[in-house]
């Protein structure tokens, strides 16, 4: 087996210290490499910008904050690093495209609909079942 390439490094560097403040200089110095290097390797392997993809994972970890739990959206605007929830919100929005509150409403509606679903499994779907799923009643 060979070493992790630098994108694995990075990549694992980045879900161990997510919570924590992450800057290309601070990745390079600590894995020792030229942040030039670094940046050029991680775009070529990843496709986005070593920014961008702490951006997104940690937006993606704040999206599974706001359907798992009742925390305020702002104290999950600041877990992610984010100043203000005006900020957040906006970040959130060019993700995934709905207002993190929006995003929250629709996570709960279809956590509820998973439940109601498992509770049926083992009967015959009936037209409610359909209905849960997605699908339209035939």
């Amino acid at each position: 087996m060979g070493e992790k390439t630098v994108t694995e490094q990075v990549l694992f560097y980045i879900e161990s210290h997510l919570n924590k403040e992450l800057t290309l200089e601070k990745i390079a110095k600590e894995l020792s490499y030229s942040k030039f290097y670094l940046a050029r390797q991680f775009k070529r392997n990843m496709g986005i910008t070593l920014h961008k993809y702490i951006q997104s994972r940690r937006l993606a970890e704040a999206a599974g904050k706001l359907v798992e739990s009742r925390k305020p959206i702002i104290e999950i605007a600041f877990e992610a690093g984010y100043s203000s929830q005006q900020a957040f919100t906006r970040a959130f929005c060019n993700e995934f495209m709905c207002t993190p509150q929006k995003y929250r409403k629709i996570g709960e509606a279809r956590y509820r609909q998973n439940q109601i679903g498992m509770k049926l499994k083992g009967r015959p779907k009936s037209n409610l079942h359909l209905f849960i799923e997605g699908r339209a009643a035939a």
